[in-house]
């Protein structure tokens, strides 16, 4: 097998590897230039032509396919209104110990996993807090204080 096959073999194996986990359509348009690369490579044409056509369908790809994927493929997700969890008060559940790496909280009857917004700081079940940022999907919290 001549090195250019072995390359395109190659970079198609690594961009459905990233794919798989990502399951984002992310790599899939380059694995497709790699396959058409691959395919030119083994019907004779040299290494520039071979590129041209990785670099072409590449972009065909992501012009033609990619706007028609984004609207149907994985459009049946509901999307969560997490910005408005910010400024709510929460009653902690579980210790939040960010050395330790433990805490939870409760907020619209689903439980999160609550940090706190300075490491040094401990809060404790039962204890009140404001959700002042979202990190992932880790409430990051500061103690309530009534004012």
């Amino acid at each position: 097998m001549e090195r250019e096959a072995i390359l395109w073999l190659g970079l198609l194996i690594v961009f459905l590897l990233i794919e798989i986990p990502t399951v984002g359509l992310t790599t899939i348009w380059p694995a497709g230039g790699a396959l058409a690369a691959l395919l030119a490579q083994l019907v004779g044409l040299n290494f520039w032509w071979q590129s041209g056509i990785f670099v072409a369908v590449t972009f065909l790809l992501i012009v033609f396919t990619r706007p028609f994927a984004v609207r149907h493929i994985n459009s049946h997700h509901e999307k969560t209104n997490y910005e408005g969890v910010i400024g709510k008060v929460v009653r902690i559940t579980e210790k939040v110990d960010n050395i330790q790496g433990t805490g939870t909280a409760v907020v619209n009857g689903l439980e999160w996993t609550t940090r706190a917004v300075a490491d040094t700081q401990t809060l404790e079940p039962g204890t009140l807090a404001k959700v002042v940022n979202i990190s992932g999907v880790k409430l990051i919290v500061e103690k309530f204080e009534e004012e």
